[in-house]
């Protein structure tokens, strides 16, 4: 080759700097975003930490009041609507930036993949810049279309066409204190309140059965394993729910949940399906799951919570227990749950219904009980229009020859816990409590 043909022509180097500059300038504002969110990241965690445990630090010498304002319950359920970070909230962050394209595509894939607008959008030809552009505006489109929409989501009254039998009225009548027990609550202390919140975190623990209409609310420690095999006969999934394994019911992937569905098919279930979601006395569901956790061999939770909880509680721990995390005792998982910088974070085993459910944001047609639980969740199965051959299942899950956690177990296990020590798991579950109208318990 000639040295003359080796000379680049004007254009050419014009280009080759054009491109070389867009993407140097690419690079550093994706740099630039990256490390905005890693911080606003570890902001956030220390914050959730800080929260986590109710009302901030405990000192577990220091009493706590027993009974809690009206302020400090408004105040307690403010904290538990997570705020979500709508399309122009980024906007006034990073008008001046490349839109964070990562962030776009995610926010898409999760709104619109039910009706391809995604596929769509990726399709879109022209400048790296446009194409996010119109990206963003598709989902500022279908954010600002959903904010539109009337909230709280109303309550409606069931269907008791179906219910043939007169034994069920004392059932009926116990759900409709439940039911108005909860909303008045609700109205009292939330008041109304849009959820400018993670939507699709609100309903992540929201099972679908679209035969019968129904979403459940999976409450850990109150049924749900059972719920779940259900769901599963009604789905036709399974023809008995005497037949479902423990490891099919949790890790299969057999029902769907509601953060599956797009912004239209989330709030078209949640106005026309029959919402049911099943509770438990919030210290009794705390022991259960600690019995089941913690006493019996677990390749999860003993390594992960397990490790961590000896290594903080207790003093001079020996090295056997440090290394496999067998043997935490119920004080120090009290200690690790009471902790605001505790060292884990928080399980859907003894996390809030609160947190799980959103019970003053997504308004419950059903409220059953762990305490009634065959009777209420039989009775759902007749409101619903289920065979009338299927039951809910009475045998315990997991550990089926332990006794069930019931009151009698529960002091057994306070016994090792101060006055104190109760009140706190008390003032931790509070909300809990005063929702679904259980009495001050073990103090």
């Amino acid at each position: 080759m000639q040295p003359s043909e080796m000379v680049m022509n004007p254009k050419q180097v014009f280009f080759s700097v054009l491109i070389f500059g867009v993407a140097g300038l690419l690079l550093f504002m994706y740099l630039q975003v990256w490390i905005e969110e890693q911080h606003t990241g570890r902001l956030e965690k220390r914050r959730g930490q800080r929260a986590t445990s109710g009302w901030g630090p405990v000192n577990y010498l220091q009493p706590v009041a027993r009974l809690m304002t009206t302020e400090k319950i408004q105040e307690h359920i403010a904290n538990q609507k997570p705020k979500f970070l709508m399309p122009e909230d980024l906007k006034e962050k990073k008008e001046n930036l490349l839109l964070n394209s990562e962030w776009t595509i995610k926010v898409l894939t999760k709104t619109s993949h039910s009706h391809g607008e995604y596929q769509a959008l990726s399709k879109t030809t022209g400048s790296p810049t446009n194409d996010l552009t119109e990206k963003y505006q598709g989902a500022k489109s279908l954010f600002k279309k959903f904010s539109k929409m009337n909230w709280p989501l109303d309550i409606h009254p069931l269907n008791k066409s179906l219910i043939k039998d007169n034994k069920w009225k004392k059932t009926d009548e116990t759900q409709e204190k439940r039911r108005s027990f909860l909303q008045e609550f609700c109205k009292k202390y939330s008041g109304v309140s849009h959820p400018q919140s993670h939507l699709f975190h609100m309903v992540s623990r929201i099972y679908v059965e679209d035969k019968h209409k129904i979403l459940y609310c999976e409450v850990p420690k109150a049924g749900c394993s059972n719920w779940k095999r259900i769901l599963m006969v009604l789905n036709g999934l399974a023809p008995s729910a005497y037949n479902i394994s423990h490891d099919a019911v949790h890790y299969g992937k057999h029902l769907k949940k509601l953060d599956s569905f797009d912004l239209k098919g989330i709030y078209t279930r949640l106005n026309t399906y029959t919402k049911a979601v099943f509770v438990r006395d919030p210290m009794e569901r705390l022991v259960s799951a600690f019995r089941d956790k913690f006493e019996h061999p677990n390749s999860y939770y003993h390594p992960v919570f397990g490790k961590a909880i000896i290594k903080k509680y207790r003093p001079n721990a020996c090295k056997e227990a440090l290394i496999n995390g067998s043997g935490v005792r119920f004080k120090e998982f009290v200690h690790y749950l009471l902790d605001s910088h505790r060292p884990v974070g928080m399980d859907i085993h003894w996390e809030k219904v609160s947190k799980l459910c959103y019970p003053c944001l997504i308004n419950y047609d059903f409220v059953g009980k762990f305490e009634t639980l065959e009777e209420d969740a039989n009775y759902f199965l007749q409101l619903i229009g289920a065979p009338t051959e299927l039951k809910f299942p009475n045998f315990k899950d997991r550990h089926s020859s332990d006794e069930r956690t019931n009151a009698q177990v529960v002091r057994q296990y306070l016994k090792d816990l101060t006055r104190t020590e109760r009140q706190l798991i008390y003032d931790f579950y509070y909300l809990d409590y005063l929702m679904f109208n259980y009495t001050t318990p073990f103090l």
